[in-house]
């Protein structure tokens, strides 16, 4: 059967469609209501709350704990009261996964993963090391609030959110309810995410809603969450990448240079995987990077107009493998996520491009399949994220 979260039986009251998907053994809704774009506005003008509870966490603790992470990701960790996005990759540099770390304390640390790695971070801890790793999954419920009305909705519960920076991580009571509260999100806006004991994951719901009526709160769903992640050009993994740990071929891994992930490296300190990484860089071998497109609306519009159709807008989703092809015809890379921006007007991907193709401005064509004959589209390499206010950072 599947599992339902903390927040399950109020959410479920909003889920118009009464259609539920999976997400690591627990029902998600795509959506709440039955458009979608409703639900993307209240994360960019509004509050969406995100039911991130599915993720899988970890609590990792211990004096050894801090030098434990140092080593295990990609990225030392932060000091205390900050959070940090970070990744891993195992001994050959291929990229295991990523994640959100906040450092409550010294030595404690608190993880969150889209995939289960309890058994896979427990087998790296030394035997003279002092660290301990519990999963806590199931003790604590998350809410995602997300856009600019987020800390108009937390401002009437707490002051300490009033000068929490991006990434910055606090402890507070919301109306006597202790939360862990860090401004982070997978949206590309202003947003927080709130930890609360699973035992008042709903009187916090009712509170926050309550608080929120006047502030366009909104549940949001799926759909919503990934037309907002594309936008900010967010990866997903199983959608954007793909965890070396379950990869047959190299193909289907990748390093931390080809998803764009290198800035988060610095070879002057040790961690899994820094000599392949080093290795690599001196061998040149990174084989595309990810890149932003942004696609031609007038020749779109040719391709659906040309076989009788209007040419679809709001709406268009498409997280799969889509072919990506040179100007001459010859097949160059693929996107992964294919998405029409409400906010921009555009259609735009996430993709996967050889290094003479990655530079910005440089022409490509993306295949689409309007009644089943594919079709090539004109678009243009541009940087990514596509959309990021400046409230988001500020």
């Amino acid at each position: 059967m599947p599992k339902t979260s903390p927040f399950f039986e109020r959410l479920a009251r909003y889920n118009e469609p009464r259609i539920w998907d999976h997400w690591s053994g627990y029902l998600s809704a795509p959506r709440y209501q039955y458009s979608a774009i409703t639900e993307y506005y209240a994360i960019r003008d509004g509050c969406g709350v995100f039911d991130t509870s599915p993720l899988f966490k970890y609590r990792i603790s211990g004096a050894d704990a801090g030098a434990f992470l140092d080593w295990v990701m990609v990225r030392p960790m932060g000091r205390v009261g900050r959070a940090r996005y970070v990744a891993w990759c195992n001994p050959d540099g291929w990229v295991m996964e990523d994640g959100i770390v906040l450092r409550s304390d010294e030595n404690e640390f608190w993880l969150a993963t889209a995939q289960p790695n309890l058994r896979y971070l427990s087998g790296l801890v030394g035997e003279r090391q002092v660290v301990t790793i519990e999963d806590i999954s199931e003790d604590y419920g998350m809410l995602a609030l997300q856009g600019p009305h987020s800390i108009s909705v937390l401002r009437e519960l707490t002051d300490a959110v009033d000068d929490l920076a991006y990434f910055g991580l606090t402890s507070a009571e919301l109306k006597g309810i202790p939360a862990i509260i860090s401004r982070t999100g997978f949206t590309g806006d202003l947003g927080y995410e709130v930890w609360v004991e699973a035992g008042r994951a709903v009187e916090l719901f009712d509170l926050l809603f309550d608080v929120g009526a006047g502030f366009n709160i909104k549940p949001v769903g799926e759909l919503a969450l990934a037309m907002a992640r594309i936008e900010a050009g967010l990866l997903l993994i199983d959608v954007d990448f793909r965890s070396a740990r379950f990869a047959w071929v190299d193909a289907q891994r990748e390093t931390l240079d080809e998803l764009g992930w290198g800035w988060m490296v610095d070879l002057d300190r040790d961690f899994i995987g820094r000599s392949a990484i080093a290795a690599a860089r001196d061998r040149g071998t990174t084989r595309w990077n990810t890149v932003g497109l942004a696609v031609d609306w007038h020749d779109y519009e040719r391709v659906y107009n040309d076989q009788g159709l209007i040419a679809p807008k709001e709406g268009v989703l498409h997280q799969h493998a889509m072919s990506v092809y040179r100007p001459d015809g010859g097949y160059a890379g693929y996107a992964t996520s294919f998405v029409y921006s409400s906010i921009l007007k555009r259609h735009i991907a996430i993709a996967k491009l050889p290094l003479d193709l990655i530079e910005p401005g440089s022409e490509v064509a993306l295949e689409l399949v309007p009644i089943h004959r594919p079709e090539n589209v004109r678009a243009k390499v541009v940087d990514m994220p596509f959309y990021l206010p400046e409230r988001t950072t500020r």
